[in-house]
């Protein structure tokens, strides 16, 4: 099945999670607005051009909906009551006579375009942000959203762990070879796009052969890629070609019924891998199972970044989690969910105690200068046995280890 939609009550359990949080975060508070895609189908199961409202007075959600509001009416199973048409802004006259009060938005990607001509309609005596609250009530998952995951999952591994080694092969483009993962991920019921918080979309992920996986990237993550060029970075490159005794870095996320997970595998063409590549990998295999262990209830994110980057040798920390010594990033991993980029964060600065059923992407990877890009990155749910992985793992054939080819 390719989608299972949230029940009705999965819907009234995640609108009462969120006043209990904004009532606790922002005491002041009288209405939260959402205006993303993400946000409109986490509370109403469909994602138009609209507008969802959430009232403390009376704990209501309203759903105003410019386009299509036919379609949001076929897919939401909200009550008729909470679905609105909207054909401008100034449908929310009726909903706020006496305006919206203390108003809470998702500052982090609502236009200030749009928040300008809403005003008019939709004045308010205070401006605030609920992006931290969202973010905190997204990264616990219900018993529907590990279902998905855990789907994802096993379809991803599967594709990165016996499809691409069954079709990598000499002279293979890196476009050629996304241009096959994408086929046979769609045949997997693939939702066709990657979302990321950032409001960055991509279509299949990060993909590089031997040192293309070390080419400088403005994306927020250890791994490097050259793309099709300067106005395609994302992409993948048509050019470069896989030679006997190069690596294949291939950092690509599977996305299904809106939920994501996270994997990046290594292949090597040929000969072994180089000494100093494969002990950069058996580093980022250890770290891996390191963190995955301290996937507990309890435990704190950042104390468990700080652990493991102390840990390091001055070798170790080289071009650790990034493609040189000058491009690095600052995390081991980050939540997964409706998007590839979501909170907790394995960092500093993440103080809050873990909570069971959060999701994690961990992702230690190693540039190897002259080489490419080592490393892993697989998905884990947290349990008080420890992250269970859902992608693959210590419980995969190929234990996470370079598959050669």
């Amino acid at each position: 099945m390719l989608y299972m939609p949230p029940s009705l009550e999965e819907f009234s359990t995640r609108r009462k999670a969120f006043i209990t949080l904004m009532n606790a975060a922002h005491p002041d508070w009288e209405t939260a607005l959402f205006a993303s895609s993400v946000h409109q189908y986490y509370f109403t199961g469909t994602m138009q051009d609209g507008l969802v409202i959430v009232q403390r007075s009376d704990g209501s959600l309203r759903y105003a909906v410019r386009r299509s509001y036919e379609r949001a009416r076929m897919e939401s199973p909200l009550a008729e009551t909470e679905l609105m048409p909207m054909p401008s802004y100034r449908a929310l006259d009726a909903l706020f006579p006496a305006g919206a009060g203390a108003l809470y938005v998702e500052g982090d990607t609502l236009p200030l375009a749009a928040l300008e001509r809403m005003k008019k309609h939709l004045p308010f005596s205070s401006l605030g942000f609920l992006d931290a609250v969202i973010r905190k009530q997204r990264s616990l998952k219900s018993a529907y959203e590990l279902e998905w995951i855990r789907r994802c999952g096993a379809l991803h591994r599967d594709i990165l762990e016996n499809y691409v080694p069954s079709i990598l092969r000499e002279g293979m483009s890196e476009a050629e070879l996304a241009g096959s993962m994408l086929a046979e991920m769609y045949r997997r019921g693939y939702q066709g796009l990657i979302r990321f918080y950032t409001r960055t979309e991509v279509n299949v992920g990060q993909l590089g052969f031997g040192t293309n996986s070390l080419y400088p990237s403005s994306f927020d993550g250890p791994g490097g890629a050259k793309g099709h060029g300067p106005a395609a970075p994302f992409s993948a490159d048509g050019e470069k070609r896989l030679a006997k005794g190069e690596i294949a870095f291939v950092d690509v996320p599977f996305a299904l019924n809106g939920y994501h997970t996270d994997k990046t595998q290594i292949y090597m063409l040929g000969n072994k891998a180089p000494p100093d590549f494969t002990r950069a990998h058996e580093l980022c295999l250890d770290i891996e199972k390191r963190v995955a262990e301290r996937l507990i209830p309890g435990e704190i994110p950042s104390k468990i970044y700080e652990d493991i980057m102390n840990s390091l040798s001055p070798d170790d920390a080289h071009s650790f989690m990034g493609v040189n010594q000058r491009h690095q990033v600052k995390f081991l991993g980050h939540g997964v969910g409706l998007q590839i980029d979501e909170f907790p964060v394995i960092a500093r600065g993440f103080d809050e105690p873990l909570e069971e059923n959060m999701v994690f992407a961990i992702e230690p990877k190693k540039g190897v200068a002259g080489t490419g890009m080592a490393g892993i990155e697989n998905t884990y749910i947290v349990t008080p046995e420890g992250g269970v992985c859902v992608s693959g793992g210590a419980s995969s054939p190929s234990k996470g280890g370079i598959i050669h080819l």
